[in-house]
């Protein structure tokens, strides 16, 4: 493991439709490749199968999925909870009521409310929603925030490719969602910016802006994220705290601090995947590159025991990004596309497409939207969102 890995993490509501790997110690849908194909020239990618994340980065989600559910699951119905796994196609995630709600920037009958406080570009929201719709059906609500707004695009693009509509988007600073969202969330995941040093050998730019005073400033900058955010967890709710650095100032001290001086009991990490070079600390679990499947990461979690102050509030209040999930349960004709079609098509390039019926048209690739064209008869214009179309030649 002295050099860096490629890792995917298929989803499961789209048929676990992707590329084959070894399993993830810690993630059933991770997959660790052999070697590193081109995802821009698979529509797979683009049709949302599957999602490129460091296997390390999926430890959050382990955490999110052991400290978090359980207690949710036991709050639901019996028989509101379906098991999904990698056989055969997902269910489709679009129901009317969630579709509404997703419109209306708050969900029903939410059995878990859940904020990823610095979600770019994805990769945990996506794995977060994943796994609260295997345990919760639609209960749940999960508000993926991005304070960067270019940042926040790419976040929205990739929740919306994903494709579950419990997941708002909103663009805010920390600040704004303690003052607003008093005492809402049930958990609250905080994967903060960090020095970076669990990246040095995937991204030389870590290596470059790396200096030996970095470490402080963004453990400062790292307490008052959570000190701003901290007033929209509820009592009783539970903090995952992650960065991908090594330092102990961004990480055990930093949780320690919270704990201390924002009123939390730090919830004791288990010696799970030792076999696999995940090491414990003082408050909870590193993974080191080069010891681990993948990069650098630290995580850890505590329950808040302050009193939390409660206030009439929705994510709407927010004021949530616009929903870029495309709706293909409208009844439009389905057209399948071939490999080199697909990419054309991921490409914005005008098809032609004389043998399918006229006018609004969903093309898929091996059975998968992709999105929507207009057939004219002599050509079909591109409704591909351009945002997302593949840059590279095809």
């Amino acid at each position: 493991m002295d050099s860096a890995v490629t890792s995917v993490r298929l989803n499961p509501f789209k048929g676990c439709d992707g590329p084959d790997g070894a399993p993830v110690p810690w993630n059933r849908y991770g997959r660790i490749l052999s070697e590193r194909p081109n995802f821009t020239l698979d529509p797979l990618f683009h049709a949302g199968c599957y999602y490129v994340q460091d296997s390390s980065a999926m430890f959050v989600g382990h955490l999110f999925r052991k400290l978090a559910l359980a207690t949710a699951e036991g709050m639901l119905p019996s028989g509101a909870i379906s098991a999904h796994g990698c056989s055969g196609r997902g269910p489709a995630l679009l129901g009317g009521a969630a579709k509404r709600s997703a419109r209306e920037g708050s969900m029903p009958s939410a059995a878990l409310r859940v904020l990823d406080l610095c979600a770019a570009p994805g990769g945990k929201t996506t794995d977060i929603a994943t796994s609260c719709r295997e345990a919760l059906g639609d209960a749940f609500e999960l508000t993926a925030n991005e304070v960067i707004k270019s940042r926040a695009s790419v976040l929205a693009d990739n929740v919306a490719v994903w494709g579950d509509p419990n997941v708002i988007v909103t663009s805010v600073d920390p600040s704004v969602i303690g003052r607003t969202m008093k005492g809402y969330y049930d958990v609250i995941v905080a994967d903060v910016p960090c020095s970076g040093e669990g990246m040095f050998r995937k991204d030389p730019r870590a290596v470059a802006e790396w200096t030996p005073q970095l470490p402080a400033i963004c453990a400062s900058r790292q307490k008052r994220i959570l000190a701003d955010a901290w007033p929209a967890l509820r009592q009783g709710g539970i903090l995952i705290y992650s960065t991908c650095t090594y330092e102990d100032c961004e990480n055990d001290s930093n949780l320690e601090w919270a704990a201390s001086e924002l009123g939390g009991e730090i919830i004791a990490a288990e010696d799970e995947f030792a076999q696999y070079g995940v090491r414990l600390t003082r408050c909870g679990s590193l993974l080191k590159a080069g010891e681990v499947p993948g990069e650098g990461q630290w995580a850890g979690a505590l329950v808040k025991t302050s009193e939390a102050l409660s206030a009439r509030c929705r994510t709407a209040d927010l004021k949530p990004l616009e929903s870029r999930l495309q709706d293909f349960a409208g009844g439009e004709p389905r057209v399948e596309l071939d490999l080199q079609q697909a990419l054309r098509y991921l490409h914005r390039d005008t098809l032609f497409l004389p043998d399918a019926p006229l006018g609004m048209l969903v093309v898929c690739y091996r059975s998968h939207p992709l999105g929507f064209v207009k057939n004219l008869g002599s050509r079909c214009n591109n409704l591909y969102p351009k945002s997302r179309r593949i840059q590279m030649d095809v």
